[in-house]
């Protein structure tokens, strides 16, 4: 899988990797996913929408997600009922305001934040509200480019995923800011 770790901390995230989907076949579907875990991200996202789609009747291509940050920062005690929830996201160029509940300015020299629990909800596309958020490209790694696959997705590029704020998107976009799934540490 793609990854600027060092060796050490290679073999540390490939453990923890393991253990996840160890844990997911011996304790059963969890609650929250730890979405940094996963080899191709994009599958385990279709599968949250097609079960969706199968469960309303509605065209898998008519959906999208809506985001949901909680104020939960890694479990949530059950599973939503629609949708899922995921962890270990991190912002880079801002932080997520606790407190706002939404995007805010990085105090100076930090450079990364963790993101709290978010709940992907998927949403048909016509009902989708693009008022107040910013639409950060979510990263497997921090170096923000990739090839495009034989599957037609690119090795690096997850998504984009919607995250309120009261800036303009301009205002982000000048500061580089995006998620990822992986520190380079």
């Amino acid at each position: 899988y793609p990854s600027l770790k060092p060796l050490g901390s290679y073999i540390i995230d490939l453990l923890a990797r393991l253990k996840f989907l160890q844990d997911w076949i011996t304790k059963g579907i969890p609650n929250v996913f730890w979405i940094s875990g996963f080899y191709f991200t994009q599958s385990f996202l279709t599968g949250a929408t097609q079960n969706f789609a199968r469960k309303y009747k509605i065209p898998i291509d008519h959906l999208t997600f809506d985001f949901e940050v909680m104020e939960s920062e890694g479990t949530m005690e059950s599973r939503p009922e629609d949708g899922v929830y995921v962890h270990g996201l991190f912002i880079e160029g801002a932080i997520w305001d606790r407190t706002e509940m939404k995007m805010g300015e990085a105090a100076p020299k930090i450079l990364y934040d963790t993101v709290p629990v978010v709940w992907l909800k998927p949403i048909e596309t016509k009902n989708i509200s693009k008022e107040g958020i910013y639409e950060a490209p979510v990263y497997k790694t921090s170096e923000r480019r990739g090839t495009l696959s034989t599957t037609g997705h690119s090795t690096n590029f997850v998504m984009f995923m919607m995250l309120k704020s009261d800036q303009p998107e301009e205002h982000w976009v000048n500061r580089g800011v995006a998620l990822l799934t992986q520190l380079d540490d």
